[in-house]
């Protein structure tokens, strides 16, 4: 594995999460401030994901035909003009505007990025460098709600996570070299590699793809736990009348688990146990944690069992990448890409069934853990043959 490109690529993904995570605590309140309402700001949340869900195979397509620099490049550079632009706008259908093209540039740089790294390590190192993309996602992603939540204003964060973006950018136009050999960028990939279009993504990998049930638990792993982050700040504050700090306070704790976990052990619990396992195993915690947090009696209970949710769905994202990677005939970006477009789809869908399970007091834990327990049985036969079919070849 080569070790400089790793870091480099940990810090990307790293500060486009970081970016991501800091705009989390103040984006309902900015939108609020000029005007939206609770319908419009649930519009706005969805239609990032939206965009993710339609462009990240294109852009994951593209990579694997012109190369992962310029996608990754493209996606840092539209990030930071659409949050810089969304701390700008001073009406809803600008901030609407800002958003969708925050969405669509964001779909460049994931799956641009995890096929990066597929390129670059051999089927042993797969999963260790899928773990510390997922760590460097995870240590973002937890450390940019805790520092967006102390901020003053509520359109600062967009100019610092704009910034962030840019900053990156030319960190790596400077420094990331390409990692796609040139030789299946032109003939060789029209021969190997089938064009997704948006209106064939489920579709064909539905009808058509063995990878179907990794794209699944790509979906309802994210489904669970974006119900779950939907709900979880009104369900501390009723219970407990717990606000933004001590929310910060518990995503920093599980992020100190959950990070050296993905970065330090999860390649090497990848190359023992293999994926399959990891990936029932996360399943399982998930949906395990979401029911503990009913029980939940203080600060620390809640925290732990946060936590376990957290570390079932953080386990589950880089092994099914490294997975995936190991098992397409598509193309490393197109094949990431595709997992992208249901991991957005999970987010679009998880926060509005959790809402409304929230609103009519349906216990919305225990309904989304039980569509994850149904969704890991009826995935178990699948995902075996898929291990068998591995071990065969091999």
């Amino acid at each position: 594995m080569e070790k400089s490109r790793i870091l480099l690529l940990f810090l990307t993904q790293f500060f486009v999460m970081l970016g991501f995570g800091i705009i989390i605590p103040n984006l309902a309140y900015y939108a609020k401030d000029v005007g939206a309402t609770p319908t419009e700001i649930a519009i706005l949340m969805s239609i990032y994901s939206g965009m993710q869900l339609l462009f990240a195979p294109i852009w994951g397509r593209l990579s694997d035909r012109y190369g992962r620099k310029p996608a990754i490049l493209l996606g840092l550079l539209g990030n930071a003009v659409a949050l810089i632009g969304f701390g700008l706008a001073k009406d809803y259908a600008w901030l609407l505007v800002a958003r969708g093209a925050a969405g669509i540039a964001s779909a460049a740089v994931m799956p641009s990025v995890m096929a990066y790294v597929a390129d670059v390590t051999t089927s042993e190192e797969r999963g260790k460098g899928m773990g510390l993309m997922g760590a460097a996602m995870g240590l973002g992603f937890i450390l940019g709600p805790a520092i967006g939540g102390v901020m003053g204003s509520h359109n600062m964060p967009f100019f610092v996570a704009g910034g962030l973006s840019l900053l990156t950018f030319f960190f790596a136009l400077v420094l990331l070299p390409e990692s796609l050999q040139k030789g299946l960028t032109d003939e060789a990939l029209e021969n190997q590699h089938e064009w997704v279009s948006p209106r064939e993504i489920f579709r064909q990998t539905t009808l058509k793809s063995p990878l179907t049930p990794l794209f699944l638990v790509a979906f309802f792993s994210t489904f669970s736990f974006s119900g779950l982050e939907m709900t979880f700040p009104l369900f501390i504050e009723s219970g407990w009348d717990y606000g933004e700090r001590e929310m910060g306070w518990m995503f920093m704790v599980m992020g100190a688990i959950v990070v050296p976990l993905q970065g330090g052990l999860l390649g090497r619990l990848i190359n023992r146990f293999r994926e399959r396992r990891i990936v029932l195993t996360g399943l399982l915690l998930n949906a395990l944690g979401m029911v503990l947090l009913l029980a939940a009696y203080s600060f620390a209970s809640l925290t732990l069992y946060l936590t376990i949710a957290g570390i079932g769905n953080q386990l589950i994202r880089p092994t099914n990448t490294s997975w995936i990677s190991k098992q397409t005939q598509i193309g490393q970006g197109t094949a990431i890409g595709i997992m992208d477009a249901f991991l957005s789809l999970g987010r679009i869908l998880g926060p509005i069934l959790g809402g409304w399970l929230y609103e009519k007091g349906a216990y919305p834990y225990v309904v989304l853990a039980g569509i994850l327990v149904i969704a890991t049985l009826c995935l178990y036969i699948p995902l075996r043959k898929i291990e068998s079919e591995v071990a065969s070849a091999s």
